[in-house]
């Protein structure tokens, strides 16, 4: 399952969520997690931003986990409200934002992009 620029990607089972975490812990770019549910008013208000987000930053891996389809997942993770958006770069959670938060999810983007930016060094292989 490549991981598609600029799109959300949607993990409905464990192992797509498994291959996708994987592949983002890789990369070192920035992940961020949509913790949601498909009975979620707020989840479903934000989702259209979050793939104007996935859009406007392809450097950044957007995924999405439905807590009822995987419920182990969501435990694992903590979640107890949706949405819930987890900031991760190489499997270490960075920040997260809960709740349906346009201004406070894009700057939280905006902050952890700059911050690799900041960090990134360059190493010959």
């Amino acid at each position: 399952m490549a991981a598609e620029e600029g799109q959300v990607i949607a993990c409905h089972t464990l192992q797509a969520w498994n291959e996708q975490l994987q592949l983002c812990n890789q990369s070192k770019n920035l992940v961020v997690v949509d913790f949601t549910a498909s009975w979620c008013g707020p989840c479903r208000f934000i989702a259209p931003f979050l793939a104007e987000l996935a859009k406007k930053f392809p450097s950044v891996t957007f995924l999405k986990v439905d807590v009822d389809e995987l419920k182990d997942v969501a435990a694992d993770w903590a979640v107890e409200a949706m949405p819930t958006f987890m900031f991760l770069r190489e499997g270490k959670i960075l920040d997260k934002v809960v709740g349906a938060k346009k201004d406070e999810l894009q700057q939280t983007v905006l902050k952890h992009m700059a911050a690799a930016s900041t960090t990134t060094t360059t190493t010959s292989a």
